[in-house]
């Protein structure tokens, strides 16, 4: 019996997946469960497991393709299907045709089931030459056919001046993409949505080039973008991945929504530092998790935004939204790029629910095992370039979040205590915010909060 295996719809707002490695070849036995190819979708990447056991008879979407949800990516050919193939041998047979008249048809075998045709790899034309199409006028959408976009679309469209009524959508169920919007404000219309989008070129359209040219270095470069590592004389290009794609996505339109100013300030972490090092091995003996120094952090910033609300808000237009929840988004690198998953309702978690939580959640990404949802609503976030020895870093907001704190390298410096020099675990803390909703006065606050909630730590972690 054959079992089509589909592209998984994961998340309500998701309508298509790129599909990044298979983990099984036409030929291989699987069994049920078992991890079968990976996917990345504008929110998370994920491995999918077979829908049952058997062997992998073919694979009808390859790798860097992206089809809409529901679509068969491949067929496995499940156990038990010889047996199943032997029981329409014993069904009696058709009684023979009437004198005279044409024998019946067989019964025709079930239609293959429909697979979006394979784009064809040509370049991409660059957006500049793309023929301009009149838009549709805002009329065509007064039938009260519902509009289906992003937050972050949306957000592009007010910023270009574009009339997301007057857009037709080229993703699955005339979803609008972030290419339709820039597509519009060129004045280059619609993308063709003829063959699916392919997993080498989502983002190239966001990156603008620079004045005066900026011709890329290599002429077969110009107007394509890789498929695969392309290597010249002393150096080589490489296509993006799809989550690098989504990444400078998402990092351009943050930088263009977001007026991005900053704080810095610097936290005397020694008496947390003291605190983990004589409590790490009973901590992780007595509750089977480790104890890092993120959970502090996250702490500090609860309490920082219970005083200071405004940094745990998002900016809708002319609106600011102020959220009662505390969501933080925490950043994990990973060995192919960058995730937030994000802990929901830290405000309510104990010390060791925090410290639970993120450390399962960093699990998980790394393995690619999260939820569309847990990589969502996130109302401030929190990276730590301090683990790979960065002193500070400036990050980028991680919209639609209005402020974003990097946590430095925890490092042994001389400091004047009472006017004493003594050596000190000190960290720097650097927080990005959108001036549009949040004013320096209010940052320096909030950071100098969390500051002062470090060093004077009172909490007992066991």
């Amino acid at each position: 019996m054959a079992v089509d295996v589909i592209m998984p719809q994961m998340g309500e707002s998701i309508f298509e997946g790129t599909i990044t490695r298979w983990l099984k070849k036409p030929g291989d036995r699987v069994e049920r469960d078992e991890p079968l190819f990976e996917i990345s979708t504008d929110k998370v990447d994920a491995e999918i497991p077979a829908p049952s056991a058997g062997v992998l008879k073919e694979i009808k979407v390859t790798e860097g393709q992206t089809v809409p949800i529901q679509t068969v990516v491949a067929v496995i050919e499940a156990a038990g299907a010889s047996a199943a193939a032997s029981a329409p041998a014993a069904a009696p047979a058709q009684p023979p045709p009437a004198p005279g008249k044409a024998a019946p048809p067989k019964a025709a075998a079930a239609p293959p089931a429909p697979t979006v045709p394979s784009p064809v790899p040509a370049p991409a034309p660059p957006a500049a030459s793309a023929p301009a199409a009149s838009p549709a006028p805002p009329a065509a959408r007064g039938n009260g056919q519902k509009i289906r976009s992003s937050p972050l679309v949306r957000k592009l469209a007010k910023e270009h001046n574009v009339d997301l009524a007057a857009v037709e959508g080229s993703g699955a169920g005339g979803r609008i993409s972030k290419k339709d919007i820039l597509a519009a404000a060129s004045g280059g219309g619609r993308p063709a949505a003829s063959a699916p989008p392919t997993a080498a070129g989502p983002s190239v359209s966001l990156a603008a080039p620079p004045p005066g040219g900026g011709a890329i270095a290599h002429p077969a470069l110009e107007n394509a973008v890789p498929r695969e590592r392309i290597y010249f004389g002393n150096y080589e290009a490489q296509p993006m991945s799809v989550m690098r794609q989504r990444i400078a996505e998402h990092m351009v339109a943050s930088k263009h929504v977001s007026p991005h100013v900053y704080s810095i300030d610097e936290a005397d972490m020694t008496k947390i530092a003291r605190i983990r090092e004589r409590s790490k091995a009973a901590f992780e003996a007595k509750y089977a998790t480790k104890l890092t120094f993120m959970p502090f952090f996250v702490r500090a910033c609860v309490e920082g935004l219970r005083a200071f609300p405004t940094v745990n808000a998002s900016a809708d237009g002319a609106t600011v939204v102020l959220h009662r929840e505390i969501n933080v988004g925490i950043a994990v690198a990973l060995d192919w790029g960058l995730i937030v998953p994000v802990l929901k309702e830290a405000e309510e978690k104990n010390f060791l629910g925090l410290a639970r939580g993120i450390n399962d959640l960093a699990e998980r990404a790394r393995a690619k095992k999260l939820k569309p949802e847990e990589v969502q609503e996130s109302t401030f976030s929190i990276t730590n370039p301090g683990v790979y020895g960065g002193l500070m870093g400036l990050p980028v907001i991680n919209q639609p979040n209005v402020a974003i704190l990097g946590i430095g390298a925890i490092q042994k410096r001389p400091m004047v205590i009472e006017d004493a020099i003594a050596i000190r675990s000190m960290v720097y803390l650097t927080l990005s915010y959108d001036h549009r909703v949040v004013d320096g006065a209010v940052a320096h606050q909030f950071v100098g909060k969390v500051k002062a909630y470090l060093e004077s730590w009172s909490e007992d972690v066991l």
